[in-house]
């Protein structure tokens, strides 16, 4: 898992319009990375959701913010469409970026293990160094805590 202090791994991958988004290029803003399991479920509503409702405060802050999913383009456009999400969802449909940032890992469910997501927001500086790591997100006040921290990278 990376640790507060590290470079955060480069990465390009398309969003929900299909653009190529390259993490590098945010370089002067800071970035919440969050890394979701799948859209349109429950909890991964309730997290984006929650996002969407303080994007207002993100924008404030200067903050951008990028969602993460296993979900191709079509998959988060339908998402993003449906909840109206005012940020941007990149589709890492081969993983990497989930592996780069250790947050591919095995999970279990009802005795059945399989491979995952493990919800984890990054909170990453201006400069592109990680400054707070959430592993294992409960959705609920997550987004507030996030927030809280991006105040606290400026």
């Amino acid at each position: 898992m990376l640790e507060p202090g590290q470079p955060a791994p480069d990465f390009t991958l398309p969003d929900q319009d299909g653009n190529e988004v390259t993490l590098s290029k945010l370089k002067g803003s800071p970035v919440v990375l969050y890394f979701y399991p799948k859209d349109d479920t429950s909890g991964c509503t309730k997290e984006a959701c929650d996002f969407r409702d303080g994007f207002a405060d993100y924008e404030k802050a200067g903050a951008k913010i990028l969602g993460v999913s296993p979900d191709p383009v079509k998959s988060h456009a339908k998402f993003a469409g449906k909840y109206e999400l005012p940020f941007t969802l990149l589709a890492d449909v081969e993983k990497a970026v989930s592996q780069a940032y250790d947050v591919w890992k095995e999970k279990s469910m009802y005795g059945r293990k399989y491979m995952g997501i493990e919800r984890t927001t990054f909170v990453i500086d201006a400069r592109g160094i990680v400054c707070r790591v959430f592993p294992k997100v409960k959705v609920t006040g997550h987004s507030e805590a996030v927030l809280e921290a991006v105040k606290a990278a400026k």
